[in-house]
């Protein structure tokens, strides 16, 4: 960690943290910490805009990042890509904020977006990793990420977690390699968008029904084995 924080401040002038609020369980808030992956001046209604958007048209959830985001400071994409810029989350988990598996924290922007079913996420505490992280992650959209998150929970188990911990590990590397995909290589209205390896039942269904929470809450009942 020590490390990390040397190349962000080498990077990046300014802060080597960067703290912001979060919704944890029973949806009470919290502040998170991350190593500074943004420009100190960058401003977050630009992703704020975005991730609405993506909500409301129900789309594979890629970052800003993988269409060039210039708010995204040196050395960040990699630590953005890898995960390490969550690391210092590990003093929330040992507050017992958070639990090293469960559902990412959303922000309260993003929670006050939510439909009453899509709360229900916050029923356990969010973590460091989780199921929907392993299983396609920006690939996804958002109605499956809330499926995912809420079928975690469902069948919350010691093995599920130590499953999901193992898989991190090559769902990471993988992602390194994803981001360093060349520009070139990429499509001309955004990055090219492999096929999410989940739920192929309920990416059907979904495109026919996208404010149906209980057919695709129905269909995701068995995902595939992890």
């Amino acid at each position: 960690m020590l490390l990390l924080m040397l190349l962000t401040r080498i990077a990046s002038p300014g802060p080597v943290f960067y703290r912001q609020k979060r919704v944890g369980l029973g949806g009470k808030h919290f502040f998170i910490w991350k190593f500074r992956t943004m420009k100190v001046s960058a401003e977050t209604q630009t992703h704020e805009r975005y991730l609405e958007e993506l909500i409301r048209k129900d789309c594979p959830m890629t970052k800003l990042d993988a269409y060039g985001d210039q708010r995204v400071a040196p050395f960040g994409r990699i630590l953005r890509a890898s995960g390490l810029d969550e690391l210092p989350q590990i003093f929330n988990v040992l507050r017992g904020e958070m639990s090293l598996v469960g559902p990412r924290p959303c922000t309260p922007n993003e929670f006050a977006l939510y439909e009453p079913w899509q709360r229900k996420r916050v029923n356990g505490l969010p973590g460091l990793t989780g199921y929907w992280q392993i299983n396609g992650k920006n690939k996804t959209t958002f109605n499956e990420m809330i499926v995912m998150d809420l079928f975690y929970l469902k069948n919350l188990s010691l093995l599920l977690d130590l499953k999901i911990m193992f898989k991190t590990c090559s769902v990471v590397a993988e992602q390194l390699v994803e981001s360093k995909v060349p520009a070139q290589n990429q499509g001309q209205n955004g990055p090219v968008r492999r096929r999410a390896p989940i739920l192929p039942k309920l990416a059907g269904s979904h495109r026919k029904n996208l404010r149906r929470p209980t057919t695709i809450l129905r269909l995701a009942g068995s995902p595939p084995k992890i």
